[in-house]
């Protein structure tokens, strides 16, 4: 079952089509696993946040205990569950602060406006609030490392998740370069200064370097971390129908393609083939989309998950839910 697959994971990301239970299926997880004794921490990467409505409580931009202790873990080592919502515009403004404030120290005081003119234009240019959010990712797993057993994403739909788990090879990259030309630089200094045109290292150089290789590093790690098969895993929510099957196979093929290992596909909310004539044709034709997929992604475990009766609101929905993913709740 689908707690068996990510038990030995350290990060695992939960995504797949709008509307199919993206986030229903991550808390579940997550309340699963606080219900085995994990220190779990929820994360939502969505900007059209459901966290809060799923567990009936406010979350916000730092973590909140939704659940502990969890039963279920027997010898009184219950788990628990953090969450935090990952809040684009919060993150926006203080990763463009945080800019603002270090220019102003790296940058002469004539440069000071023309700098301050560039930002505000940043703030609205592709990539920006991508970059962001990316940095966000990295501290939620810096800070799963540091203090919980596990980090469960619950994000995007598929396109823009694509786009982020892309971008710290991307970033990476990029920043290399800016080191690579300012070594050609401060090597055209020293040149120069041993020429006797004057000029010096300063202060300031010797900051900007330890900026770009502090950022360097964080996202090769984060890259890291995403293409570990041992340490991540993808999880791809689906309902049994034609679109949200021809994404997942999708999806599955861009995610092998960047090196991510996806642990399982979850069918999710499976009409009963009991329960009156309507269900059993619809059921049938479930089964049909299924048989397609199985044939294009063979090699990936597949949990159905069947629809719930009620609404899944508050943590003891969401136990029963996780009650379905495994036996080790």
């Amino acid at each position: 079952m689908l707690l068996d697959l990510i038990t030995s994971r350290k990060v695992v990301f939960v995504g797949g089509k709008g509307g199919v239970g993206k986030t229903s299926v991550a808390a579940a997880l997550a309340l699963g696993r606080a219900g085995a004794g994990a220190r779990v921490l929820l994360v939502s990467t969505d900007p059209a946040h459901n966290l809060g409505h799923l567990w009936d409580r406010p979350i916000g931009d730092e973590p909140v205990r939704l659940a502990a202790p969890v039963p279920g873990a027997g010898d009184g080592a219950g788990g628990c569950v953090d969450g935090l919502e990952i809040d684009p515009e919060r993150t926006v403004e203080q990763h463009l602060s945080a800019v603002a404030a270090t220019m102003r120290r790296l940058l002469p005081e004539r440069m000071h406006a023309p700098a301050a003119r560039h930002l505000e234009l940043a703030r609205q240019a592709p990539g920006t609030h991508e970059s962001a959010v990316l940095e966000r990712i990295a501290e939620a797993v810096e800070l799963g490392e540091e203090a919980y057993d596990l980090v469960v994403f619950d994000t995007a739909p598929s396109g823009h998740t694509l786009r982020l788990l892309a971008l710290p090879e991307q970033l990476t990259s990029w920043t290399e370069t800016l080191l690579a030309n300012r070594d050609r630089s401060e090597r055209f200094g020293a040149a120069v200064r041993g020429l006797g045109g004057g000029g010096e290292e300063t202060d300031r150089d010797a900051e900007l370097r330890r900026i770009l290789v502090r950022r360097r590093n964080r996202f090769s790690r984060l890259r890291e971390v995403v293409t570990d098969r041992a340490h991540t895993g993808f999880v791809i929510v689906l309902t049994a129908e034609p679109l949200p099957v021809a994404e997942s196979v999708d999806v599955y093929e861009k995610l092998t393609g960047l090196g991510v290992d996806v642990a399982a596909l979850v069918a999710n909310r499976r009409s009963p083939a009991d329960a009156g004539e309507l269900l059993a044709r619809r059921r049938e034709r479930e089964d049909e989309h299924l048989a397609r997929l199985r044939r294009q992604v063979p090699d990936v475990p597949l949990v159905e998950v069947p629809l719930l009766p009620g609404d899944l609101v508050g943590a003891e929905a969401l136990a029963a839910l996780a009650a379905r993913l495994g036996p080790s709740f």
